[in-house]
């Protein structure tokens, strides 16, 4: 079996399991106790097969708890973040969880031993309630202990007997990939919400490149809303992993899907060391101020939503907000994460963010940060995509493009709103049409119903107006007439009509006569 198709037989399996051992429960409130346990399973097999070594003798799922010395554990926790005795192993939990009568206070006290084994480490805030939103208690397990504690010694058992292979081998892409596969699945059947925290793998890839366009090595790369981490993880797929020298960073407004994040980096062997997942409001409770700027920053956050705004007149003198002289409405918040991605990126690098198309042709407070943005020269490109390519809304966004060391006041506007795959109920971008959208975007070439380069001066002209359509000239599709040979062919149908009305009166009069 090829890894592709592996992979997918992988994905039936899960998600033939995720329905099987919810029951009656919606898909969308159960979904903490499916990725919770393939969680609970990763971390369990990483942390063993880190203290076996790679030495055949060594089982450390079979030793006995009393065999761990301080030094083992000081010494584990320092490089994995965390700390999980034998007993405490998915595999052997998972084993006897059949016939424990106490399996649900079992579990939440071995989720809160392994949080708490990071205290006084610096992995503590990354490592502290990532089993939060694992409610062993909850009634959504059941309305008795037996009840609670036979759904979870079922979603143990259905999670054990997935097949990852050797952990050395593709393990580690294969749990990864089974959890975005899962969370992707989840959203796209959670309706509106299902779009805030979870960005299709597809635009991601697009994203991830557009940020990290012609960069051989980037700092560390951010999100300000980043979901479930999704985005985030694109620039690992799709660059070597010691391009980004810094890690990832990133921060989360929900905390369920903060804690979403935080366990995806790990199910996607990113150490404690290499990420640093926030929880908090962004605009109004800002993060990573000292670790900024970021080469490359990738962004998609919650469409028009309110925020304070004006409400608090200390924000126009946010060093985030106030180089624009204006706060974004206080009924659409679109461009202040803008303005704040914009204050985050560095000289050198590139942020791009997916935004309401709105926002590039209003008036008032958003079109003096349009002016803003274009008369500083900071936007690079603004892309039209195709409709209905997210979760939770069939609308046809942008994805803007801000840099701060473009070599020319051009500004590229890429129509690439016919480039999609139909899909069943979304639609997808390929990997040509991905491919197709990055060479326009490296070439800045002019193409006939697809991208232009602009001059500052026109923008300017036409109010600062950043919308694709106004620059690109859409293709006509309509069917081109050919008048003459419309006139030849009328006259020779006229002919033909007065030809059989002549032979049908002939017919009657001889009938008649």
């Amino acid at each position: 079996m090829t890894s592709t198709q592996q992979r997918a037989a992988l994905q039936r399996q899960i998600w033939a399991i995720a329905n099987d051992v919810r029951g009656a429960v919606d898909g969308w409130d159960f979904k903490q106790y499916v990725l919770g346990t393939l969680f609970y399973r990763f971390i369990s097999e990483n942390f063993a097969s880190y203290i076996e070594a790679d030495d055949d003798s060594v089982n450390y799922a079979a030793l006995p708890d009393s065999v761990i010395t301080p030094e083992i554990k000081d010494d584990a926790i320092k490089t994995k973040g965390y700390f999980i005795y034998p007993s405490q192993l998915f595999a052997n939990i998972a084993k006897g969880a059949n016939d424990n009568e106490s399996l649900n206070t079992d579990l939440a006290k071995i989720f809160g031993a392994i949080e708490a084994s990071a205290n006084g480490y610096p992995s503590e805030q990354d490592i502290k309630g990532l089993f939060a939103d694992f409610d062993t208690t909850s009634n959504r397990l059941g309305n008795t202990v037996k009840d609670k504690n036979e759904r979870l010694a079922k979603v143990l058992k259905r999670v054990a007997e997935l097949d990852f292979g050797d952990f050395h081998g593709s393990q580690i892409d294969l749990f990864g990939d089974a959890y975005e596969f899962l969370i992707s699945n989840y959203a796209a059947n959670a309706g509106k919400s299902g779009g805030e925290f979870f960005t299709p793998q597809h635009v991601s890839k697009l994203i991830a490149q557009l940020a990290m366009h012609k960069q051989t090595s980037v700092n560390k790369i951010y999100d300000p809303a980043c979901g479930s981490g999704s985005l985030l993880l694109q620039a690992k797929k799709h660059f070597d992993a010691h391009v980004i020298e810094e890690g990832f960073f990133g921060q989360e407004i929900n905390h369920t899907t903060y804690n979403l994040a935080r366990m995806n980096m790990f199910l996607h062997n990113i150490n404690y060391d290499k990420f640093n997942i926030q929880l908090g409001n962004t605009l109004i409770d800002p993060h990573f101020g000292d670790d900024k700027p970021f080469d490359a920053i990738v962004s998609n956050p919650p469409y028009s939503i309110n925020w304070i705004g004006s409400d608090d007149p200390t924000l126009i003198n946010d060093e985030r907000f106030a180089p624009a002289g204006v706060l974004a409405p206080k009924s659409k918040a679109d461009f202040a994460f803008v303005l704040h991605a914009l204050s985050y990126l560095s000289s050198r690098g590139r942020a791009a963010i997916v935004c309401f198309p709105g926002i590039f042709y209003r008036g008032g407070a958003e079109q003096k940060i349009r002016k803003y943005l274009v008369d500083n020269n900071y936007v690079e490109t603004v892309i039209s995509l195709a409709p209905n390519l997210f979760y939770g809304t069939t609308i046809a966004v942008n994805i803007l493009v801000l840099s701060k060391h473009k070599t020319d006041t051009l500004t590229q506007f890429i129509d690439a709103s016919e480039l999609f795959k139909k899909e069943t109920n979304n639609n997808t971008l390929t990997d040509k049409h991905v491919e197709t959208i990055m060479q326009a975007f490296d070439s800045k070439a002019n193409i006939d119903h697809f991208a232009q380069s602009v001059p500052f001066e026109k923008v300017a002209e036409n109010d600062y107006n950043l919308s694709v359509s106004s620059y690109v000239e859409a293709k006509d599709t309509r069917e081109v007439i050919d008048i003459t040979q419309l006139n030849a062919e009328l006259k020779t149908t006229v002919a033909r009509i007065d030809q059989l009305r002549a032979d049908i009166d002939a017919i009657v009069a001889e009938i008649e006569a």
